[in-house]
């Protein structure tokens, strides 16, 4: 028993583990870098495909003839010769949607805005200037309160050329009958946008009725407040267009008055003679026709007369001076 246990026990020098090294299976050495090698360590797939590269394969590309060339969509030119053939085909432009430019208005029945209220007359007797617009706008009609568009120029045309003392706003409209002898109407009463959008029909049909306003009231003048409505009323007096040289802006003949009473039996003299006319600029900011300064001039005609007009009332002097003789 003690000889075999002697036999068994472990040999100290036989369990020591070899030391590392890169022999084995893989035979690691073939990998390593040697510091002599010059030639550029490369793997052993790409060295062999290096050394048989794969062919290459050429596409012949078809030949065509020249008449069987197929032509640009873009080509406008034809070919004639040989110099056309080799000048560069030109390519047209590209069509673009043009510019969408302002479509003016047309004619708008009342239906369309029927949703909207007219606007009341600002009319009492002793005026000494019953305003004559063409009709109200959107935002006058909205608002109920005259000329009430923040580009319309009325209110100011009114303060610089004197018919004001002071600026005034849109909500004071119905206090210019008393505070300063200035009422107001209109000769077509539905609104609109734009005065384009009004017929000529309905424009003459208020001529008539404009004319028994002023019978009624007796204003001392009449202001036309844009060329469009005078050319109304001429139409339906004379029976036809004003014409170009007929047309002037400022105090109009005598025999043009508005709301003329005649005696019984329509004939010899009036018994009034009716309101003087005057023919004012448009105050729309949508007319550019006249300039800023030239649309003031013909407002401070109408305002200097006014301006003498109630000197002479304050005077007490009962004695109208007639429109348009203020440096006689």
């Amino acid at each position: 028993m003690e000889d075999s246990t002697t036999e068994l026990a472990p040999n100290k020098e036989d369990s020591t583990p070899p030391p590392p090294s890169f022999t084995g299976r893989l035979k690691l050495q073939d990998f390593m870098f040697k510091a002599g090698d010059d030639a550029i360590r490369r793997s052993p797939r790409l060295s062999t495909s290096s050394t048989n590269p794969l062919p290459t394969v050429r596409i012949a590309s078809p030949t065509h003839s020249s008449s069987s060339k197929r032509k640009s969509p873009f080509s406008t030119t034809t070919k004639t010769d040989d110099t056309n053939s080799s000048s560069p085909t030109k390519r047209p432009k590209l069509s673009t949607s043009p510019k969408k430019k302002s479509v003016p208005s047309k004619y708008a029945p009342p239906s369309v805005y029927a949703h909207l209220p007219p606007l009341p007359d600002a009319i009492s007797p002793n005026l000494l200037v019953l305003f004559i617009g063409l009709n109200p706008g959107i935002e006058t009609s909205r608002t109920q309160h005259a000329y009430a568009h923040p580009t319309n120029l009325f209110w100011r045309l009114l303060h610089s050329s004197g018919l004001t003392p002071r600026l005034c706003s849109p909500t004071e409209d119905r206090s210019l009958p008393k505070l300063y002898q200035l009422g107001f109407t209109n000769i077509v009463s539905r609104p609109t946008r734009n005065g384009a959008e009004l017929s000529k029909a309905e424009m003459d049909d208020g001529v008539h009725i404009l004319e028994q306003k002023v019978r009624d009231f007796k204003p001392e003048c009449v202001c036309i407040v844009g060329k469009s409505i005078w050319e109304s009323l001429w139409r339906v007096r004379h029976g036809k267009g004003i014409k170009s040289h007929e047309f002037r802006y400022g105090w109009q003949e005598e025999s043009e008055n508005m709301g003329k009473i005649k005696r019984d039996g329509g004939e010899g003299e009036e018994e009034w003679k009716g309101s003087r006319v005057f023919v004012a600029t448009s105050t729309s900011g949508l007319a550019a026709t006249l300039k800023p300064h030239e649309k003031a001039a013909v407002w401070r005609e109408l305002g200097a007369w006014v301006e003498k007009r109630r000197e002479e009332i304050k005077e007490g002097n009962k004695t109208v001076t007639p429109p348009g003789l203020l440096g006689e």
